[in-house]
């Protein structure tokens, strides 16, 4: 009778409705991570950037006001993402690969691209500024975690041809701006998801040794000089105090003058004029000023934890391709702030990556609050719903 009763619960356990399966929550550990990072990024730029806007006769909360328009189009980024399934992202990779590729073009190739600083990585459309490069790190995660669900062989021509082609064309059309660091980002990432997906260290190691070969021989003929002597100035600042180690010499003030507990919020002395772009590239180097060692290690702390949860969330997913997708989003924001801290303290030279969810700037923030919201959409478990017993 208990044979026939345990068939019996079988039979209506597979003929279930599609609504049997239902969805939990997303992970709150990593929201509420990103919440945290964000906030501190509203604080941390009204800080750094007010004195510059009262000095030009403007709104002191200028730049605040601008980063949190953009954070709510990046919120609803999130929120819709969240939602989306993920395994649907897949049908819209070329289209949004083709989109990034118009977008590098046309800063690349016409008057719609903004030079600043020497670097034309900015578009100016109706007035608002994007950089398109931003967008090719989820672009360069879709298409690899595509491409790798099923195995990670390189040679499989249909993956050279909705893959790594464009991923080529976005990093070649990326590195003419120039912005070194954004390719060295892509590159490290689509390693990462390779390796993740089962590839080859033999073959990772010989691409590496090529591409370090490749990367000697750029350093010699189309590396910028302004580039090489970031390299040169690098850990010898004082050698150039004035020119190219002026702003690696005041980011380090900045973290000497900061101590263990900081100078106080607002209390900033490097944000007056001595150190550039102290709302964006240098902003940790404030942060260190103003709220000491123990400001930096939260935001360090907040970051190990946002990796910490997305490679888990990875580790639990059920299929191949979130696992990478989760994997490459994860690796993407962890090592962009990595490259950022590493400026700011002069563990790395000179680069122009801004930290995630805390530097000034629209697309990075609109950006990785999407990436987040993939994330989450992955973290949520799909459980099938028992039936019990009585009812069968």
């Amino acid at each position: 009778m208990s044979h026939q009763r345990s068939d019996r619960y079988n039979e209506a356990y597979n003929r279930r409705p599609a609504h049997s399966v239902i969805i939990s929550a997303p992970d709150r550990t990593l929201l509420i991570t990103v919440a945290f990072l964000v906030i501190i990024g509203f604080l941390a730029i009204f800080s750094a950037s007010a004195p510059k806007c009262i000095e030009e006769g403007g709104n002191p909360a200028q730049f605040l006001i601008k980063q949190f328009l953009c954070f709510i189009v990046g919120f609803i980024g999130l929120k819709f993402f969240s939602n989306f399934d993920y395994k649907k992202l897949a049908d819209w990779n070329l289209i949004f690969a083709g989109v990034v590729l118009l977008l590098l073009v046309l800063v690349d190739f016409t008057p719609l691209g903004v030079t600043v600083n020497g670097a034309k990585r900015w578009i100016n459309i109706i007035g608002f500024q994007l950089q398109p490069s931003e967008f090719a790190k989820p672009a360069v995660v879709l298409l690899l975690a595509s491409a790798f669900k099923k195995d990670a062989d390189l040679l499989d021509q249909n993956k050279w041809v909705s893959a790594f082609i464009p991923i080529l064309v976005m990093i070649g059309f990326i590195f003419v701006q120039p912005n070194l660091s954004m390719v060295i980002l892509l590159l490290a990432t689509s390693v990462v998801i390779f390796l993740s997906a089962g590839g080859s260290l033999k073959l990772f190691f010989s691409c590496f040794a090529a591409m370090i070969a490749t990367v000697v021989v750029a350093a010699t003929t189309i590396i910028k000089p302004y580039q090489m002597q970031r390299i040169v100035t690098w850990r010898h600042p004082e050698l150039d105090p004035q020119g190219a180690g002026y702003n690696i010499i005041q980011s380090l003030i900045a973290f000497a003058s900061g101590g263990f507990t900081g100078v106080g919020y607002g209390g900033s002395i490097q944000k007056l004029s001595y150190l550039p772009e102290c709302h964006t590239d240098f902003i940790f180097a404030i942060i260190a000023e103003e709220l000491g060692w123990v400001g930096c290690v939260l935001i360090i702390g907040l970051f190990w934890t946002l990796i910490h949860r997305g490679f888990l969330i990875a580790a639990r997913c059920p299929d191949m391709y979130g696992k990478l997708l989760a994997v490459g989003i994860t690796f993407s924001i962890g090592f962009q702030a990595f490259l950022n801290i590493s400026v700011a303290s002069s563990f790395f030279p000179t680069t122009g990556v801004p930290l995630p969810f805390i530097s000034y700037g629209g697309s990075s923030l609109i950006v990785s609050l999407c990436m987040i919201g993939i994330l989450l959409n992955i973290s949520k478990k799909r459980i099938r719903k028992i039936r019990n017993h009585a009812n069968v």
